[in-house]
């Protein structure tokens, strides 16, 4: 079996055997042409079998890979053989069959695969250079682990089938041949495959905008979290300070027992205004700096929330010189209650106004066998003055 030697490193070492045999051929490359693939188009991909054999031809390893690719222009057939690598040609061996390559292929044998290395020559001239040995198939290796199978382009190679595999299992196999094992190959259509259009330059930023977007909305959200927290706690301490200045106003407030005689207990005094029940002998009253009275029990709890009078809306800290800038909850109502009041106000002092302005004449209806109406003219008003009159029914009416 074959054994693998060191590939040269240019074509230089190819030419000086060559020349050292008296065998004059050149060795055209073409550097770099192995290059030309598809990526526009669909491809499909080929499961590759590898089953090492004995020397009674029995198997005895098997190896599958997925990742295989059929040429563009290969037909898309099943291909089996024994595995044949580049011989040596004058002490040199070739694996990317660029240079004069020859393959030694065993007697009787029918179905035989090629496998070559990507690289310096396209793809076209190492198939065709299998292709005159008569092989079924030919397998090529990728030359870099960082890339994957592409899709090669080799028109005018004929029938013969084409694959790509990766270099690892390239490797792998060439690996079996050096120790003289005999490999057989078989290529099976996988499935097909659609292009990768995805410009690599719109991932990056699509990928950096989300990144961007993600970073703006967790500071934002840290923002408001942190936002949120600070005015709970303001809240909270203005609710303490605010607890802790009630307590402290109501402990100052006038309170007092309820006696006989008191003028609590007569019938006309007003109820207490929380609980709407009267006042009753020996009851606790507290007395608010508006002078308004309330049951202590009715009234405290009502002030340790509110510090409010609980009918005129008095604050009591503020009345009593307990942190006059402190602002209780009811301050908003009851500034726009003030407000509405002073504006009832205004507009009784227009009334008013308008009633000493205006003269008032209350003239009775006349009576006559008809019981007719006055006239239109006699009903019509001077200017500054208003008609009422009586009827018989004691109505008033006005003119």
């Amino acid at each position: 079996m074959l054994k693998r030697l060191a590939a040269p490193a240019s074509c230089s070492s190819c030419l000086l055997a060559f020349l050292l045999a008296f065998f004059s051929p050149r060795c055209t490359l073409s550097i770099g042409a192995d290059k030309t693939m598809v990526n526009k188009e669909d491809y499909y991909s080929a499961t590759v079998n590898a089953t090492v054999l004995d020397h009674k031809g029995n198997p005895q390893q098997m190896v599958t890979k997925n990742d295989g690719r059929y040429g563009q222009n290969s037909p898309k057939t099943e291909a089996k053989g024994i595995v044949i690598a580049p011989a040596a040609v004058n002490g040199a061996v070739d694996m990317q069959g660029c240079c004069p390559t020859r393959f030694i292929v065993p007697p009787k044998t029918t179905h035989w695969v090629a496998i070559m290395q990507r690289g310096k020559c396209t793809f076209k001239e190492k198939i065709l250079k299998a292709a005159a040995f008569n092989a079924s198939a030919v397998i090529i290796y990728n030359n870099s682990t960082k890339e994957d199978t592409v899709t090669m382009a080799h028109e005018g190679t004929g029938d013969i089938v084409a694959v790509m595999i990766t270099e690892s299992f390239g490797k792998e196999i060439l690996g079996f041949l050096e120790k003289n094992q005999t490999v057989l190959v078989s290529v099976m259509v996988g499935s097909r495959g659609l292009p990768k259009n995805i410009n690599r330059g719109s991932l990056v930023f699509v990928s950096i905008s989300f990144i961007v977007l993600m970073i703006i909305s967790s500071a934002w959200l840290i923002f408001y979290f942190i936002q949120k927290i600070r005015d709970t706690s303001a809240r909270d301490r203005s609710q303490r300070r605010l607890g802790d200045a009630a307590k402290k106003a109501i402990s100052k407030l006038t309170t007092r027992t309820v006696k006989r005689g008191d003028k609590e207990t007569e019938p006309d005094f007003n109820h207490c205004a929380v609980c709407i029940e009267g006042y009753q002998l020996n009851d606790v009253v507290r007395i608010l700096p508006c002078k308004h009275v309330f049951h202590k029990m009715c009234v405290d709890p009502w002030l340790n929330e509110h510090c409010t009078c609980p009918m005129c809306k008095l604050n009591i800290l503020k009345a009593l010189g307990v942190m006059p800038n402190l602002p209780c909850m009811d301050n908003m109502a009851f500034d726009m209650d003030r407000m509405s009041r002073s504006q009832t106000s205004s507009q009784r002092t227009a009334l008013v106004d308008l009633s000493s302005e205006t003269s008032i004449s209350l003239e009775p209806l006349r009576h006559s066998s008809s019981s007719q109406l006055p006239s239109d003219e006699e009903l019509i008003p001077r200017s500054g003055e208003i008609n009422i009159a009586v009827t018989t029914g004691g109505k008033l009416s006005l003119l």
